[in-house]
């Protein structure tokens, strides 16, 4: 479902937010370096473009806090160049689970007596009775509790801890985005995809449907409207190959298709010729598609931005794809600190289908 509309293009979340445009919610103070927020081609300051909450589970553990943040330069003559696009996975790294450090402190393995399996009579006994003592392990338990609450991720993390939020904090974070350009802000919502016979792929992919503010004043017939003339033209500039027409096939079932998302799965393809992305620069671990922004979201972009002094790059690029990690892996800054956690932040591979 749709979330509330931005009423500022400037206005503040957290990094639990999925969102298109204004600024950055970053989890925690200066954990950005500047360089990458700027071009590798005119060195201007990038613009947020999309803002996801991605958590994964991976085989040993699961990735709550993981963010995926998309920046693009708003610069003539550098929308197109993937040089002039910067994708940043910013995740909390753990070392070895504090709860379970603290719990191996609970009952000594030694000291518990094991019950006989073959014990029905339902009496536990004296064993165990006496290998414990009451009083540490409530203490321990209430200890090992506390750590568990505090491991969990906030349902609402604008409420979960205000009195952390500190005025040097806020200053800090506006910091990071001072100079930042902004692209109008609104909200998605995610929604599972039908499939077709004809198409082939995934079973199931994600996507998200833009939302823009004063979107309910909009006449429908209008916005049909507006959308098929934006088809035609897009349509009109490209080949009609095979890949394209799945593509254009696709879009028209889902036309307000603002990006998709599948981790590990196929992206949508314009054309059928397709980079490969290099692997990651810190475990060597091969990067695997996880999300890819698609032309609605450049027409909504637009249709925001009608009538505001706001100004919105010339993007024309037909599908945007991002690769990740397949290992998610963390900096060796974060893997240094055994029992312990940081936020590690990673760029990852971004790969363009012009028109």
């Amino acid at each position: 479902m749709p979330g509330p509309w931005a009423e500022d293009f400037r206005e503040e979340a957290d990094h639990y937010t999925t969102k298109i445009g204004g600024l950055p919610d970053w989890p925690v103070p200066n954990i950005i370096e500047p360089e990458l927020l700027k071009c590798r081609v005119c060195g201007e300051m990038l613009g947020l473009v999309a803002q996801i909450y991605a958590p994964i589970s991976m085989p040993k553990s699961n990735i709550d806090d993981r963010v995926l943040y998309i920046f693009g330069c708003s610069m003539p003559k550098c929308g197109s160049n993937a040089k002039c696009w910067r994708a940043l996975r910013v995740q909390k790294c753990i070392g070895e689970n504090p709860l379970l450090e603290s719990s191996k402190h609970l009952i000594p393995v030694q000291e518990v007596h094991p019950i006989n399996a073959s014990h029905d009579s339902g009496d536990i006994g004296d064993e165990i009775y006496n290998a414990l003592d009451f009083g540490d392990l409530v203490r321990e338990l209430s200890e090992a509790s506390l750590l568990a609450s505090q491991s969990r991720k906030p349902k609402d993390s604008l409420h979960a801890e205000p009195y952390k939020r500190t005025i040097q904090s806020k200053s800090m974070l506006n910091d990071i985005n001072s100079g930042m350009p902004v692209v109008p802000c609104f909200y998605v919502y995610p929604q599972e995809e039908n499939t077709f016979r004809d198409i082939s792929g995934a079973v199931f992919a994600n996507f998200a449907t833009c939302s823009l503010k004063g979107d309910d004043s909009v006449d429908a017939h209008n916005e049909e409207e507006a959308w098929e003339g934006e088809t035609y033209e897009y349509d009109k500039s490209l080949g009609a190959d095979r890949t394209y027409l799945k593509f254009k096939k696709r879009m028209d079932t889902t036309p307000e298709q603002c990006f998709r998302y599948a981790y590990g799965g196929r992206p949508l393809l314009g054309r059928y010729e397709v980079a490969k992305p290099d692997n990651c620069d810190l475990c060597g671990s091969p990067r695997h598609y996880e999300m890819q922004l698609m032309p609605p979201l450049l027409f909504f972009l637009h249709e925001a931005a009608d009538g505001l002094s706001t100004s919105v790059p010339e993007w024309s690029w037909m599908t945007l794809m991002v690769y990740t990690c397949s290992s998610s892996c963390c900096p060796s800054s974060c893997r240094e600190q055994a029992g312990s956690c940081c936020w590690g932040v990673t760029e990852e591979a971004i790969l363009i289908q012009d028109d």
